[in-house]
């Protein structure tokens, strides 16, 4: 059993989109909590979907760190709860706290919309134990401030320590800055926290788990999870 529990901000759109594969996949039931709460039910996961919280006034991200509900997700995440943030809430995590860097204004200045492929860069996270290092998988991004940005000693110490998770490329596993559709550092798509319990990632794996839907790449992202909660309960 996984229980999880998703944030919900005004202005996220894609809250049941991930209510949808979590349960899908998990085979139970979802919680959707309000951020004015002021807890987050006891849970195996908690994840912050994607939208444009607060309709991404002032910066993205900015004003939902702030919300009630944050204060109690922020002391469960370093008591060592698992914390997803997808596109609007990887901008959540670094506007917390949670994880270092920001994301800024894509490179183009326009929205982006549409299939990209990654390149799995570890297995040894809680949410990607369902990968193999080295894979390229297709998932959607749907953002305009996907540009990850953070300073040379940040970047560096990610790369060093195994935190940078999934980088933009080509379908052949080509990383470049053609190959990076937002500009990116270092075409990062998605970091984890130094334990691998925290992962914010730009694209949506949760618009890609099933068939019907056109792919199965995200589908793993969900089920890492699970096999993470099981082996961490056995």
């Amino acid at each position: 059993m996984l229980r999880a529990s998703v944030i919900v901000f005004p202005g996220s759109n894609c809250d049941r989109d991930v209510k949808t594969a979590l349960e899908a996949i998990t085979g139970f039931p979802a919680k959707m909590v309000w951020h004015g709460d002021a807890t987050v039910p006891s849970s195996d996961l908690i994840v912050l979907p994607g939208g444009f919280s607060y309709g991404d006034y002032l910066r993205c991200g900015a004003m939902a760190a702030h919300s009630p509900i944050m204060r109690d997700v922020i002391a469960k995440a370093r008591a060592g709860t698992p914390v997803l943030g997808i596109c609007n809430g990887f901008q959540i995590l670094c506007e917390s706290g949670l994880l270092p860097g920001v994301l800024l204004r894509n490179k183009s200045l326009h929205f982006i919309c549409r299939d990209v492929h990654l390149k799995v860069e570890t297995d040894k996270t809680f949410f990607t134990g369902c990968y193999r290092p080295g894979e390229i998988i297709r998932v959607p991004i749907a953002h305009a401030e996907g540009n990850y940005f953070a300073d040379a000693e940040t970047l560096d110490r990610l790369e060093g320590e195994g935190q940078v998770v999934f980088r933009y490329a080509d379908a052949a596993g080509t990383v470049s800055p053609e190959t990076c559709p937002n500009g990116a550092q270092r075409n990062i798509a998605g970091i984890t926290d130094p334990t691998g319990r925290i992962l914010g990632m730009m694209p949506h794996p949760e618009r890609l788990y099933e068939k019907k839907l056109g792919g199965t790449d995200g589908r793993r992202v969900f089920e890492s999870a699970v096999v993470s909660a099981v082996a961490a309960m056995s």
